[in-house]
């Protein structure tokens, strides 16, 4: 009787823990307020809190190039083999365009609006000596493939890296193709594994990092580092409107489906991804849709919607372009027409597969300002906000996957506009 009664004592408690517990999200937000408001009230002392800030930066960048890599290996090595064929042609082809069109406009709308002018996080001078030196085209192509890949990963050159990991993943696949024996991949997976656990525990003390950088751009700037925060999250709201006014009526056309009944056919799982900001648990709510409300066939919706929840990420593509904006702007750089075009590259590469841990996108924001030799101080502002941006990655990539689905089904004739239309139903 001791024992139950302490057990229940024990379970008690722990329920009344998780009650009262506040999520990371929550954590992220108050601690962008609170050191928003604390540095503007102290001034330039908040300044002595910078180091604090720089620690959690650090402990980001330590597993940056680790994750990345086995990311992209992973991604392109551990499939099964099914995604080939025609399908898979016209899915990476479409996942291809609009991916590029969406950093394209990210491009143009940050130039236009330049989320970054207002905050000053650090003087072009002090990001002279890490800037990338430009070259001629070809002096650029031949940097992408490495000569020492141990030595790239060393110094943090994140292109060739990806590059390695491409052709790792291409034979690491043949290879448990031709062998039957798959180690190597789960070993690669594993370290993946270890690696994201990493980054869950650094991503604990996230919001006193958070909170230490922020205070120490708003001593030096006070509140008006609010409105880059605000503009930053206007290109996204305005990228979004364009690719669904450029989208949307491209597919329709292409499909010869209604468009104007695309918006509620969209409803219930756009509501999804802008309340959840998850590509993965809006996953069986899209395809379900797509064959139910959409007349897609079951066999392109299985196919298409599990690839396309990875690989497509138009919203991201758009989002990454935007912040390295956001990091030059914020530093007074003026961005060459070499750094745009690494920009657009840079975005798609990322997003060859979705870094799914708690703060994926902290992962990417390190990777494209040490790419590019931004400075890193800026992320602050960009994760404190990066709930709100998540909100509108996710609504552009979930809908776009749909788009995507009904192109393919439409080119391959497994598209049934009766059910489109309505007038026929369907279950999945």
């Amino acid at each position: 009787a001791p024992d139950n009664l302490r057990m229940r004592k024990w379970v008690s408690q722990m329920e009344n823990k998780k009650r009262f517990s506040i999520s990371l999200t929550t954590q992220i937000l108050i601690a962008t307020a609170g050191g928003i408001v604390f540095g503007a009230l102290v001034g330039e002392w908040a300044s002595n809190l910078k180091f604090i800030g720089d620690i959690f930066i650090r402990l980001i960048q330590m597993s940056v190039v680790l994750i990345v890599m086995s990311t992209v290996a992973s991604a392109v090595g551990g499939g099964d083999g099914q995604d080939v064929g025609k399908m898979g042609f016209h899915t990476f082809k479409w996942i291809i365009i609009f991916t590029v069109i969406s950093a394209g406009l990210g491009v143009a709308l940050s130039m236009l609006l330049q989320p970054g002018i207002g905050v000053e996080i650090a003087s072009a001078a002090d990001v002279a000596n890490s800037s990338v030196e430009t070259g001629s085209i070809q002096d650029t192509i031949l940097g992408f493939v490495p000569t020492n890949i141990i030595n790239s990963m060393a110094e943090g050159s994140m292109v060739p890296c990806i590059v390695f990991s491409l052709f790792f993943g291409v034979a690491m696949g043949a290879y448990a193709k031709e062998s039957g024996n798959r180690n190597v991949i789960e070993w690669v997976q594993g370290i993946n594994g270890v690696i994201t656990n990493i980054i869950k525990i650094v991503m604990n003390v996230a919001p006193i990092g958070i909170f230490c950088l922020l205070a120490n751009v708003a001593g030096t700037t006070g509140f008006k580092v609010i409105i880059p925060m605000l503009k930053f999250l206007l290109v996204l709201l305005i990228g979004d409107a364009i690719q669904f006014l450029l989208f949307g009526p491209f597919t329709a056309a292409v499909t010869k489906v209604n468009l104007f009944k695309m918006p509620k056919k969209f409803a219930k799982m756009s509501m999804m991804a802008v309340t959840t900001t998850s590509g993965a648990i809006c996953l069986p709510t899209k395809m379900e849709d797509e064959v139910t409300k959409f007349g897609i066939s079951r066999k392109v919706a299985d196919f298409t919607g599990p690839i396309t929840m990875s690989m497509n990420s138009c919203g991201a593509a758009q989002c990454y372009v935007a912040a390295i904006f956001f990091m030059a702007q914020s530093t007074g750089i003026q961005m060459t027409p070499y750094q745009m075009g690494m920009a657009i590259l840079l975005s798609c590469l990322m997003c060859l597969g979705t870094i799914s841990v708690p703060g994926g996108s902290v992962i990417v924001y390190t990777f494209l300002a040490t790419s590019l030799g931004l400075p890193l101080e800026s992320i602050a502002v960009l994760i404190g906000i990066d709930w709100f941006a998540g909100m509108f990655r996710t609504l552009m990539n979930v809908d776009v996957d749909v788009m995507i689905g009904l192109l393919v089904a439409s080119k391959l004739g497994e598209l049934d506009r009766d059910v489109y239309d309505e007038k026929k139903t369907v279950t999945y």
